[in-house]
């Protein structure tokens, strides 16, 4: 088991014999050029959204677009036959105008001869407050593979029925259970609250993965040992994901101070001692005792 990073920024990896984990420190493109073609069975990352922050250089859109066409090309190169590539995007804005980033990529994928599986929308419940147009409250996942033969299980993923006691009322099944008693396919819009000042696992990254979100997609289009890839691994959160369920995984960043926390948040989480919000817990569950505000009948 390996960590790798580069903290001179060199791109020469120093090696510890302590996790199954690479972290680069440099240019994703580097990170990617650098991994055999097919190593990995699922690429996930949230790219920059060429916004401004602390870690990107903001350009024009078609600029944007271009090095994001170069990037999804190395990754795809890197990417099993029988892989996912998972890209998750919100949108440009610019004069308030909204670009929505996941419409532009598409036909980067597509001119890769991928093919869809779906548009899974991530939605949450906090951020910016809009005065001129309503508050965005969701960004999308865009799943493709690069043939019909990729890997998917269900199961792991599964999450309660509405109606876990239904049952069958004709028919030769008649009186019993309809549904799967692991539960059902919990869909392609997702409720999962954002990594804002009061979440479990906030670092300093200001757009932060949350764990659980990552999870879903290692579960259900990897099986154990199999490696995970980010190329923009940021504070690590897909590189926990994948540790937490006994992938391995390899990530990228320019920034070492990220890096460095992903590394103690791999060790962490490898150790079972890193905290992180339990997938499928309820978004919010109120206290007996929380106050409670309601509208008056009549």
């Amino acid at each position: 088991m390996v960590l790798r990073t580069s903290p001179d920024g060199s791109g020469k990896p120093l090696v510890f014999d302590d996790l199954p984990v690479t972290l680069y420190h440099g240019d994703c493109n580097d990170f990617l050029g650098s991994l055999p073609d097919g190593a990995a069975h699922l690429v996930v990352t949230s790219p920059p959204y060429n916004l401004g922050k602390e870690y990107e250089k903001r350009t024009s859109l078609s600029l944007y677009l271009a090095a994001q066409e170069k990037t999804i090309t190395s990754a795809v190169r890197v990417l099993n036959d029988r892989g996912s590539i998972c890209w998750q995007v919100g949108n440009y804005v610019e004069e308030g105008e909204v670009f929505p980033l996941d419409a532009l990529l598409y036909p980067i994928f597509k001119g890769l001869e991928l093919q869809l599986r779906n548009r899974i929308v991530w939605q949450f419940q906090h951020g910016l407050h809009c005065s001129r147009r309503f508050s965005g409250r969701h960004e999308t996942i865009l799943w493709f593979t690069k043939t019909d033969r990729y890997i998917f299980n269900l199961d792991p993923v599964r999450v309660p029925s509405k109606y876990p006691g239904k049952r069958h009322y004709k028919g030769p099944k008649v009186g019993q259970y309809s549904g799967n008693p692991l539960g059902k396919n919990p869909g392609d819009v997702w409720e999962i609250p954002n990594v804002k000042h009061n979440h479990v696992e906030k670092t300093i990254h200001p757009c932060q993965f949350p764990v659980e979100l990552v999870e879903r997609l290692v579960l259900s289009m990897t099986e154990p040992g199999q490696l995970v890839v980010d190329p923009y691994v940021g504070v690590g959160s897909a590189a926990v994901a994948a540790v937490l369920h006994g992938r391995r995984a390899a990530g990228a960043d320019i920034k070492e101070e990220y890096l460095q926390i992903a590394r103690e948040r791999c060790e962490l989480a490898a150790r079972g001692e890193l905290r992180t919000r339990p997938m499928g817990a309820p978004v919010y569950t109120p206290s007996p005792t929380s106050a409670v505000v309601t509208r008056a009948s009549g």
